[in-house]
C-alpha cells in the first residue's frame, strides 16, 4: 500500500509538472498583462525614493488604453507637479510646464532613471512590449511567497532596443498577477529585482499594490511605487491621448 502511495504521488507530480510546462509562456504573460492591467485603467500613485542621505516621494495619476497609450501625470511635490508622460503608439512625449515645453523622447531614453528612481522610463511609459520584443522560455514552477508561480525567462529579441540581457519573471499559477521580476545586464548579471506584495482588492480584482525596485549592487536604495487607487475597464478612447489633452490633465 505504501508503495501504491508513492507511486500515485510520483505520477501524479509528473502530470502536474508536464501541464505546466504545456502552458504557453506567451499566453501566460498575455493572462497576466490582462489581470495586472486590463483593457484599459486609471490609477493614483505614490512613488517613495529611499536613498542613504535622503528620501523624496512623488504624487501621479495614470490612464492607459490597451497597450498603445500611456498618460502619466505628476500631481506632487509642487515643483514637479504638471509634468507629464504621454505614449501613443510608437511616440513617447514629456511635457515640463516649468518651461511650457513638449518633447519628445528617443527611445534611447527607455533605459534611464525616471524621475531619478531606480525605474526605468520603459517601466512607466511602457514602451517594450513584453509579448512581441522577447523570446520566451518556461523555465519551471516553484513557490514563491506562498504562491505557485511559473518562472518564465525573456530574451529581448535582437532588433528592439531594450538595454537588458535577460529578464526573469514570476507569475502565480492561480492568480495571474505579478510577483517578481530580475533584470540582467548584458553580461548575465543582476542588474536589479522588482519585488510585488500587498495583494489587494480594486473594484472586483486583486492584484499586487506595492512594486519595490532594489538595485543589485546598492542594498542601501529602493524605490517604492504603491498603488492607492486604481479603475480597471474604464470608459476612455484613443482622442483623450493627445499632448494637449497631457497638458492640461491635472
Amino acid at each position: 500500500m505504501k508503495r501504491s502511495a508513492v507511486l500515485i504521488s510520483a505520477m501524479m507530480s509528473i502530470l502536474l509538472a508536464s501541464h505546466a510546462f504545456a502552458q504557453d509562456p506567451v499566453e501566460i504573460i498575455d493572462e497576466m498583462e490582462q489581470v495586472m492591467r486590463g483593457n484599459s485603467s486609471y490609477a493614483e500613485m505614490t512613488m517613495r525614493v529611499v536613498r542613504p542621505r535622503y528620501e523624496r516621494e512623488i504624487s501621479m495619476r495614470g490612464w492607459q488604453l490597451e497597450r498603445e497609450y500611456t498618460m502619466i501625470i505628476i500631481t506632487g511635490p509642487a515643483r514637479d507637479e504638471g509634468t507629464a508622460y504621454l505614449m501613443r503608439e510608437d511616440d513617447i512625449w514629456n511635457y515640463d510646464p516649468n518651461i511650457d515645453r513638449t518633447t519628445r523622447m528617443p527611445s534611447s531614453m527607455m533605459a534611464q532613471s525616471w524621475m531619478g528612481s531606480d525605474f526605468t522610463n520603459d517601466d512607466l511609459v511602457r514602451d517594450t512590449d513584453p509579448l512581441k520584443d522577447y523570446e520566451h522560455k518556461l523555465l519551471r514552477t516553484e513557490e514563491y511567497e506562498g504562491h505557485e508561480c511559473y518562472v518564465i525567462e525573456m530574451i529581448p529579441k535582437p532588433d528592439t532596443p531594450i538595454v537588458w540581457g535577460k529578464v526573469k519573471m514570476w507569475i502565480s499559477v492561480d492568480e495571474k498577477f505579478q510577483l517578481r521580476v530580475e533584470n540582467y545586464d548584458q553580461r548575465n548579471e543582476l542588474a536589479n529585482t522588482m519585488k510585488l506584495d500587498q495583494i489587494t482588492l480594486f473594484g472586483d480584482r486583486e492584484i499586487p499594490a506595492r512594486a519595490t525596485v532594489i538595485p543589485a549592487d546598492k542594498d542601501d536604495e529602493r524605490t517604492i511605487l504603491i498603488y492607492e487607487e486604481v479603475e480597471f475597464d474604464i470608459e476612455i478612447d484613443e482622442g483623450f491621448f493627445t499632448q494637449a489633452n497631457m497638458q492640461r490633465a491635472r
